[in-house]
């Protein structure tokens, strides 16, 4: 390990690593990559415990076209994180895609809005009316919905881990440095770094990918960024009549699904997988992992027995918890330089959207470094500046 880099990437999951990856891809960049991450077995990621899924259904153009770019580098994995002649990780996209549900005119309306954005942003999405919608997906019981809105094609789930690992490998080929460590300090006037280890570390430019972690980096740094850990259990479920394969669209094949509940399910192999936000949703250690085991029997279960007479008849047959670092203004990532601290580089806060943004992320943020601005996707919408004038970047289609 050497005495400085030119950038340190703290955290090295789905964001920190496609960082280091952009950044040594990028032929205008001749300097030295160092990622400190605090576990590379990655258990605790918010990357591994994720439910591993990429929509184009927001309500924020930036958010929508982030997810485009993700899509194209996911169908493209393989061949753009070769090492020599072995090809990347396939990481198995399944184009099972995405499926939100309205009860109320007022929650047609969001969705309508959303479609309308959406489809200038080039995405597939369609609207249906309830009949529509019964017509595509028969097991569903629609006499109580307004509208839906559903995007076939460019959503789905994936190998997340597959990512994670491909972004990493390709990222030391092209010499980026990894350490097992933690960062505990920052010293903001000297650009130094110092971890858990007792070295020191020069830093040309310090980029916090530190996930739930973040909120206490920036203090480190002396910012206070409005993010903190949030717990999400998910549930997956056998089911003794599923309805995979009865889907009149798509091969057959059932969507991501998110009733007007908020609760969600999609199928996961021969099962599927469910999770709902909590009624109760305080912030966290990040250390907290304990599942909260009666939300599948109290809140999972009827909803999804309401919803479709094949969920009455499920049994649950593995849960876990992972976490959201959760940016309690907006739900919305905060990327970019910081105006008081133009070294320190602020990619937190995703709110559940890190590992399908982090290709777009990795891609700004090394553009951000290497050229002194964005080139590809302007990201600017989501710079810190926001959260310190009080101006939320209202997204419409949190799950």
């Amino acid at each position: 390990m050497k005495a400085s880099y030119d950038v340190v990437v703290i955290g090295g999951a789905a964001v920190g690593s496609s960082v280091a990856f952009h950044l040594t891809t990028d032929p205008g960049f001749d300097g030295t990559v160092l990622v400190v991450e605090r576990d590379p077995t990655y258990a605790g990621a918010a990357t591994a415990l994720s439910a591993a899924s990429i929509r184009q259904q927001f309500s924020s153009p930036v958010n929508v076209r982030m997810s485009g770019y993700g899509l194209e580098m996911i169908r493209d994995f393989p061949h753009l994180m070769q090492v020599e002649d072995e090809p990347g990780p396939d990481l198995g996209f399944q184009p099972g895609g995405y499926l939100f549900l309205a009860a109320t005119k007022a929650g047609a309306d969001v969705l309508r809005g959303n479609h309308a954005v959406q489809r200038a942003c080039g995405a597939a999405t369609v609207l249906w009316t309830p009949e529509e919608l019964a017509e595509a997906f028969p097991h569903l019981r629609t006499d109580d919905l307004a509208l839906a809105s559903y995007g076939g094609n460019g959503e789905g789930w994936f190998d997340n881990m597959g990512l994670v690992q491909g972004f990493r490998r390709k990222a030391m080929a092209q010499g980026a440095a990894y350490v097992r460590d933690e960062v505990v300090g920052i010293d903001a006037a000297s650009g130094t770094v110092t971890l858990a280890s007792g070295v020191r570390i020069g830093a040309g430019a310090a980029v916090n990918a530190a996930g739930t972690r973040g909120a206490r980096v920036a203090r480190m740094a002396g910012i206070d960024i409005p993010v903190e850990p949030r717990k999400r259990t998910l549930f997956v479920f056998d089911c003794e009549r599923s309805p995979e394969g009865t889907a009149r669209v798509n091969g057959g094949r059932l969507p991501l699904m998110i009733d007007p509940s908020g609760v969600f399910c999609r199928p996961e192999g021969r099962h599927f997988l469910a999770g709902a936000p909590p009624a109760d949703d305080p912030a966290v250690d990040p250390d907290d992992f304990e599942p909260r085991w009666r939300e599948f029997e109290e809140t999972v279960w009827p909803v999804l027995a309401a919803r479709s007479p094949a969920f009455e008849a499920i049994r649950e047959v593995r849960r876990w918890a992972g976490h959201y670092d959760f940016n309690t203004l907006d739900q919305n990532a905060i990327v970019g330089r910081d105006p008081d601290l133009p070294w320190f580089v602020h990619a937190s806060g995703f709110s559940g959207h890190g590992l399908q943004q982090s290709p777009a992320v990795g891609r700004a943020i090394a553009e951000l470094i290497v050229h002194g601005a964005y080139r590809t996707l302007d990201l600017s919408a989501l710079g810190v500046e926001r959260v310190r004038a009080g101006r939320p970047l209202v997204e419409k289609a949190v799950v």
